[in-house]
């Protein structure tokens, strides 16, 4: 068979890949001035977001483009929509949302597409309605709500009463873990009493606590989120430590993991937020520049308990993990 063309060298394929040289009429539109990408999220401030934000700009120096982390500062679709729209006004070329409601920004996004605008999605999926995002880099929630039930359930007795957590209402990411975890909990005829404790680990502990002490029947705290997980880390070392308390959740962060250590909580499902930040951004660069198609990612669903927490801890203190 012949060879065809000549190789590329490798400088020129480096700067094919890291500066956008030019190989067809998109990527040439863009070689005037920087790629800019807009990140759009639903609690900007969030503790959860740093490692996001983290993977975002470490992408963002690699591929050699500008990335914006905005979003409202608490849960508010309509104005997270609007951001959508803020952001196509404002002149960026892609965007990166997370979609934490099933309808909401389905309009929106389509308005974004039809102008040319790639929109892809990360953290939270819109997979319930038709959506015209071209992909998303996000746990598989409800399967991950399973998983953690699942690792927790020989400890669970039969019948018992469990507390609950998310904290925020209105949030399908949460929702869909909720649900994994209460249909593997079924299976012993576990019966809930369902929180929201706030954004706040802090306050969220003082939530918790009273939620416990209300019902002096429940021994077990199962969260959904990062600030509801060690709030209830929080609460158990606080008030009820050495009583038979024992708590589990999701997400990372260094109180979290000092909990796990501490044995307060027993473990915790890691969604490897940073990538959830890197890869958008290689997702739509490579598509601005080259056409090649996202595809979605499954950020996982690993559990962090004592046997592993230690070599996590430094990673987490980096906003790696």
């Amino acid at each position: 068979m012949k060879k065809f063309g000549r190789l590329i060298s490798t400088p020129a394929l480096v700067c094919l890949l890291l500066t956008g040289c030019s190989i067809n009429n998109t990527s040439s539109k863009l070689e005037s001035r920087p790629m800019r990408l807009a990140f759009i999220t639903c609690a900007v401030n969030a503790k959860f977001f740093e490692p996001v934000r983290k993977g975002m700009e470490d992408a963002a120096d690699m591929m050699g483009v500008d990335a914006d982390f905005i979003g409202t500062e608490g849960i508010d679709v309509k104005a997270q929509a609007r951001m959508v729209r803020q952001a196509v006004a404002d002149g960026y070329d892609g965007i990166a949302v997370n979609l934490i409601d099933p309808e909401a920004f389905d309009r929106v996004i389509r308005e974004t597409t039809d102008k040319g605008i790639p929109v892809v999605g990360f953290n939270t999926d819109d997979h319930a309605t038709p959506n015209a995002r071209l992909s998303c880099v996000n746990q598989r929630l409800y399967e991950a709500g399973q998983s953690l039930a699942e690792h927790v359930l020989p400890h669970v007795p039969d019948g018992a009463h469990v507390l609950m957590t998310m904290h925020d209402e209105g949030v399908s990411s949460l929702n869909d873990r909720l649900a994994g975890e209460q249909a593997v909990l079924k299976k012993k005829n576990v019966r809930w009493t369902v929180i929201i404790t706030g954004n706040d680990s802090a306050k969220g502990a003082e939530v918790i606590t009273e939620a416990l002490k209300a019902n002096p029947d429940i021994r077990i705290v199962l969260g959904t989120g990062q600030a509801d997980t060690e709030a209830a880390g929080r609460a158990i070392e606080k008030s009820f430590a050495g009583r038979g308390y024992w708590s589990a959740g999701f997400d990372l962060s260094p109180e979290t993991l000092r909990l796990i250590r501490e044995q307060h909580i027993r473990c915790t499902i890691d969604q490897q937020p940073y990538i959830q930040g890197f890869y958008p951004v290689i997702q739509l660069t490579l598509y601005l520049r080259y056409g090649i198609v996202p595809s979605d990612i499954d950020a996982g669903a690993a559990i962090v308990d004592a046997a592993n927490v230690g070599q996590i801890m430094e990673l987490t203190r980096r906003q790696y993990r």
